[in-house]
């Protein structure tokens, strides 16, 4: 485990962690929604409404999620001064159709997150989780920023059967440009969850093909041409970084795809990535075609499938000093101005 801050004396910066209050894991299971009687021993059951998945299936949920209180001194041992934290996919409501439900596992579920993450502000700061498919995901945005004093709003890849093209999303769209309001977009569903079901390949497959297909409707849908919104993919990307030369080929060859003015490639130049490849050599690719100003550190803290040395992980991708530097912690520090001097 690294012990040393970034390259130029400060720590990094990670925009994708985890937590669930342990407020909404009670209300939820008040609610005949969630089985707590494997928490102590690192599990908890929920609705499908909740999780998305399958009824009674066992999800993995360490301590760290729902007590904060040891995570100061594990991000120490990672060389990582700030988390971002946001409530993890499992609590997201992706595949529910009850627009009552989202409404209030998301209000639960911030107002939680905000009050226990309080006594470590400046440490660990909250994302506000914007549920999608509805038009009150602005009031919700609006609220998580102006009244709760979130860094900023966390959302899925879709919501009540709706993804992020979608019309309904725009003044949400419109709220985060003009507000300068970054959004973490987190993979919450896959798709296709019937041929996923074995291997632990929703998480392994299914979150990256999840994330390539969402940013794909940003890119085609005309969202990122309609709004200079500022939006942080996890998971590097996912597939996208890779299907980079063949978008931009079938917006050449396809009338159907050329929905934009400029090629697809252009779009994903705009958008910001983590660094959570879990590969040195993904990693420096993605740096070498979008830039390291556009990518920062990302670690899925406290999930098994984390990064637990961001910092050496940075440094095996064969990185200028400068562009390690911005990875760590420039970039996120960038946006986060960008939005105190808006």
């Amino acid at each position: 485990m690294t012990e040393q801050t970034g390259p130029t004396g400060r720590g990094a910066l990670d925009v994708h962690a985890h937590a669930v209050p342990r407020t909404l894991l009670d209300r939820l299971a008040a609610d005949g929604l969630a089985d707590l009687t494997g928490l102590d021993e690192g599990v908890v059951r929920f609705d499908p409404r909740v999780s998305g998945v399958g009824p009674g299936a066992p999800i993995p949920i360490a301590r760290a999620q729902w007590d904060p209180s040891g995570r100061p001194a594990e991000m120490a041992r990672s060389g990582v001064e700030r988390q971002l934290v946001s409530l993890p996919p499992f609590v997201t409501c992706a595949g529910a159709d009850d627009e009552d439900l989202v409404r209030s596992v998301a209000r639960c579920g911030n107002d939680g997150l905000v009050a226990v993450l309080a006594p470590w502000a400046g440490t660990m700061d909250p994302l506000g989780f914007v549920p999608l498919g509805t038009p009150w995901a602005v009031s919700e945005a609006r609220r998580c920023i102006e009244e709760l004093g979130c860094a900023g709003i966390a959302i899925g890849t879709r919501g009540l059967g709706r993804e992020l093209d979608d019309p309904v999303h725009e003044p949400l769209w419109s709220y985060l440009a003009d507000a300068g309001v970054f959004a973490f977009v987190h993979p919450n569903g896959v798709p296709d969850g019937a041929r996923l079901h074995d291997f632990w390949l929703p998480q392994l497959v299914g979150f990256p093909m999840e994330t390539a297909i969402a940013a794909a409707r940003l890119v085609f849908g005309g969202v990122l041409e309609r709004h200079d919104v500022a939006l942080v993919l996890a998971h590097g990307g996912g597939c996208l970084p890779i299907l980079r030369g063949r978008m931009d080929m079938g917006w050449q060859r396809k009338d159907v795809a050329r929905t934009t003015p400029q090629p697809p490639g252009a779009y994903l130049d705009r958008l910001y990535y983590d660094s959570a490849t879990f590969s040195p050599q993904a990693l420096r690719r993605l740096v070498d075609d979008v830039g390291a100003g556009r990518v920062m550190v990302g670690t899925d803290y406290p999930f098994e499938l984390a990064e637990h040395d961001p910092v050496g992980a940075v440094g095996a991708a064969g990185l200028s000093a400068r562009q390690r530097a911005q990875v760590l912690h420039g970039t996120l520090s960038a946006l986060l101005a960008a939005r105190a001097g808006s």
